[in-house]
C-alpha cells in the first residue's frame, strides 16, 4: 500500500513518488523516486580499474545511517576511552552544550547503540587522526556540522567536509572544558575506502558525541536526517530508496555520441540483486539499455535473484561482453553462519554457478576472504576448489583477508570472542598493515596452485602469482575489462618467520 505519510522529508527531494510499504516485505518501506541520472562516475581517487557503475537502489538492509566504525574511541564522562562498538545504553559519555559563547564538554547518558554496514570513507587530520565513517557522518566544524562526503546524485547539495576545515576537538577530556578547532584538527583528505565496513552509532542526551577526541553528531538526536524526516526510534536502516526510472534514463545516457561505451561494473556498491529487485524489476530494463548500446557489463552479486535474469543475459552475451562473478569464501555451514551473517549459503552460492554456467555463461568465482587459521588448511582449500569447480566455474581468483582500519577492529573483536587462540597467528600475519604478509601471502598461493591446476582453472600462460589478471580474463572470460582482483602489497622487508 502506498503510505504518503512516511518519511516527509523526502517530500523535498524532487523526483519523489510515493512512499510503499507491503506485506510481502514487511518491516521494509520503499520510496519510489525518478532520478535524474543513472551513470555513476567512480571517482579516481577510488582507484578501482572501471570508471561507471548504476546502483539502482540506494540503501539495503542497511543503508543511510550516521554511522562510524566500532573502533572509534569514545571519551566517556569519567575520562577513559572505549571503543564505540563496546558502548552500551546507560553508559555516561560525554557531549557539547553552548554555554554563553562556548561550547563546553558535558556529562550525558548514552540512549541508544546500534550497528549496521556502510560504504566507509576515510578522514585524515594534519595532527595525524585517522578516522572511518560513512559519507553521512556528520563532525562539527568552525563553520558548523558537515557531512563527511557530498550527497548522491539525487540528493539536494549538503555541506561537508573539504580540506579548508578544521574540527571542532578536545584539549582537555574533563566536563566543563571548553571545545576549539585547532591547527592540528585541520582535515588533511577525505577518500572512499571502496568497502563497506560494520559501523555503529549512539544517541545521547545532548545529541552528540566525542569520537577520535572530535564532536561527532547523533544520528537520531533530532527529528530531522539532513533532508528526510526521521522519529526518534524509526529504523532507518530499513528504508530503501528505489530510482524507478533507471532503465530510462540509463537508455538515454548510454545512447548519446558523447559515451564512449566504457565497461560498467555493478554489484561494486549494493548488490543490484537484494530483495527489492524481486519488488521493482530493474535490472531487465538496465541490461538491455546497456546492451542495446553496445556497452559491456559485469555484475557481482552473491544473491540468487540473479538466475531470474539468465535468459536475458544469455542472449544480450551474444551481442556484448557480459561479466558474471560470484563470490564464495568456505564451505563450513557454521563457521558462515559466525563469520557471514545474512548471505546466502554456499550451497545457494554453489548452485548459482551451476545455473549460470547451465545458462552456458562464464561464471568466476572470488575466494574471497580466505581466512588465515581458518579457512585455508589444505583440506578446506582442495574442498572449496573441488567444489566451485565441479559447480562449473570458468576461472578462480583467490584474495587472503584484508584488515583494513576499521574492519580490522571488528574483526580481531570477533576473532578474541570465538577463537582467541588464532590472535598470536593474525599479530604477525598484519602487524605491518592491512595486508598480510609478503611470505603469507607466498605460502598461501602455492597451496591453491596445485589445486587450480588439477581443476585446470588457470591456463598455462597465466601468471601463477595468487591472482588472474582480469584484464587478461575477466569475468566474461576476454581479454578487455576490469581487474577485480587488487594488487598484492609489495613485500616488507626483514620480516621475522611467521610460522
Amino acid at each position: 500500500m502506498a503510505d504518503g505519510g512516511a518519511l516527509p522529508g523526502l517530500q523535498r527531494i524532487a523526483g519523489l513518488v510515493r512512499s510503499v510499504r507491503t506485506p510481502e516485505f514487511e518491516g521494509i518501506t520503499f520510496h519510489e523516486i525518478t532520478s535524474k541520472s543513472a551513470l555513476n562516475k567512480v571517482p579516481a581517487a577510488s582507484h578501482v580499474p572501471f570508471r561507471w557503475t548504476v546502483n539502482p537502489y540506494r540503501g539495503c538492509s542497511h543503508a543511510c545511517t550516521y554511522c562510524l566504525s566500532g573502533y572509534a574511541p569514545i571519551s566517556m564522562a569519567d575520562g577513559s576511552t572505549i571503543p564505540l562498538a563496546r558502548v552500551r545504553p546507560g553508559d555516561h559519555v560525554l557531549g557539547t552544550r553552548h554555554e554563553g559563547q562556548s561550547r563546553r564538554l558535558v556529562r550525558t547518558r548514552v540512549l541508544d547503540h546500534w550497528r549496521t554496514s556502510k560504504p566507509a570513507f576515510r578522514v585524515e587530520l594534519d595532527g595525524g587522526t585517522s578516522i572511518v565513517a560513512s559519507g553521512d557522518h556528520r563532525f562539527l566544524t568552525a563553520d558548523g556540522w558537515k557531512h563527511v562526503a557530498p550527497g548522491g546524485d539525487d540528493e539536494p547539495e549538503r555541506p561537508h567536509l573539504t580540506t579548508r576545515d578544521r574540527l571542532m576537538g578536545l584539549r582537555r577530556s574533563v566536563v566543563g572544558a571548553a571545545v576549539r578547532p585547532g591547527a592540528a584538527l585541520a582535515v588533511s583528505y577525505v577518500r572512499a575506502m571502496d568497502v563497506e565496513l560494520p559501523m555503529f552509532d549512539l544517541t545521547t542526551g545532548t545529541g552528540d558525541f566525542i569520537a577520535h577526541g572530535v564532536v561527532s553528531h547523533n544520528c537520531f538526536a533530532r527529528n530531522t536526517h539532513t533532508y528526510l524526516d526521521l522519529d526518534a526510534g524509526a529504523d532507518f536502516d530499513r528504508q530503501v530508496i528505489v530510482k524507478i526510472n533507471v532503465a530510462d534514463v540509463l537508455r538515454r545516457e548510454v545512447t548519446r555520441r558523447t559515451w564512449a561505451r566504457e565497461h560498467v561494473a555493478m554489484g561494486t556498491n549494493t548488490d543490484p540483486y537484494q530483495r527489492a529487485e524481486g519488488r521493482y524489476r530493474l535490472m531487465p530494463g538496465i541490461i538491455e539499455a546497456l546492451a542495446g548500446s553496445g556497452t559491456p557489463f559485469s555484475i557481482l552479486t552473491k544473491g540468487t535473484l540473479l538466475r531470474r535474469d539468465l535468459p536475458l543475459l544469455r542472449r544480450v552475451a551474444e551481442d556484448v561482453p557480459v561479466g558474471i562473478g560470484v563470490s564464495l569464501a568456505l564451505l563450513d555451514e557454521t563457521l558462515h553462519r559466525s563469520v557471514e551473517p545474512g548471505t546466502p549459503t554456499p550451497k545457494a552460492r554453489l548452485d548459482l554457478i551451476r545455473a549460470v554456467r547451465a545458462a552456458g555463461l562464464p561464471c568466476t568465482v572470488l575466494l574471497a576472504p580466505i581466512l588465515p587459521g581458518l579457512t585455508d588448511s589444505e583440506e578446506q582449500l582442495s574442498a572449496l576448489v573441488a567444489a566451485v569447480a565441479e559447480a562449473g566455474a570458468t576461472g578462480i581468483s583467490h584474495i587472503p583477508l584484508h584488515l583494513r582500519p576499521g574492519a580490522r577492529e571488528w574483526y580481531l573483536g570477533w576473532l578474541e570472542s570465538t577463537r582467541p587462540d588464532l590472535l598470536p597467528l593474525y599479530q604477525r600475519l598484519y602487524h605491518g598493515g592491512s595486508y598480510s604478509h609478503q611470505r603469507y601471502r607466498d605460502w598461501l598461493r602455492a597451496r591453491v596452485e596445485p589445486h587450480l591446476r588439477r581443476h585446470r582453472l588457470r591456463a598455462d600462460d597465466e601468471p601463477a602469482d595468487g591472482t588472474l589478471d582480469d584484464r587478461r580474463r575477466p569475468l566474461h572470460g576476454k581479454r578487455w575489462g576490469p581487474r577485480l582482483t587488487p594488487e598484492p602489497a609489495p613485500a616488507e622487508p626483514g620480516q621475522d618467520a611467521l610460522f
